[in-house]
C-alpha cells in the first residue's frame, strides 16, 4: 500500500465519472490494508450519519436502518472511511473533509451480490449573506 496514492484517490473522487472505478481503486489500494486502517481512530461525524441515512433512503425508496457503522478518521489526511450495513446489505463510505466530497457504496441486493449502488456527495459551504459594506 502506498499512502501517496491517497492524492490519486482524491482526484478520482473529484473527477472520475464512473463511480465504480473510484470505489474499486479505494478497495484495491486502501480498504483492507492494515497499514492504512491502523492510521486512524474510531470517530463520529454528524454530517456523515445524516448523509448515510438520507442517501440510503433515496437509494432504496424507503426509510432504512443503518447498523454496524464503524467510521474511522485519519487526521493527517482529513479522511473518514468505514463500513456499515443497511437492511442486510454491506456498504462503505469515504469522505475527504478538506475538499468536502465523498462516495457511498452499497450492495444493491440482499443477500449481497456483485451489484452495487453508488452515490457521490458533497457538502455545501454556506456563505454568510452579503451586507452593504461588501460593495466597496
Amino acid at each position: 500500500m502506498e499512502i501517496k496514492r491517497l492524492q490519486e484517490l482524491k482526484q478520482k473522487l473529484t473527477n472520475e465519472a464512473d463511480l465504480s472505478h473510484i470505489w474499486s481503486f479505494y478497495m484495491d489500494h486502501f480498504a483492507d490494508h492494515p497499514e492504512f486502517t491502523d492510521l486512524g481512530q474510531p470517530a463520529y461525524n454528524e454530517y456523515l450519519d445524516a448523509i448515510l441515512d438520507k442517501t440510503c433512503q433515496q437509494m432504496f425508496g424507503k426509510v432504512v436502518k443503518i447498523t454496524h457503522f464503524f467510521l474511522i478518521y485519519i487526521p493527517k489526511y482529513r479522511l473518514f472511511h468505514g463500513p456499515f450495513q443497511v437492511e442486510g446489505r454491506i456498504g462503505g463510505v469515504i469522505y475527504f473533509e478538506d475538499i468536502k466530497i465523498g462516495l457511498l457504496a452499497v450492495s444493491a441486493d440482499d443477500p449481497p451480490t456483485d451489484m452495487v449502488k453508488y452515490s457521490r456527495f458533497s457538502e455545501l459551504i454556506q456563505l454568510s449573506p452579503p451586507d452593504r459594506s461588501d460593495r466597496n
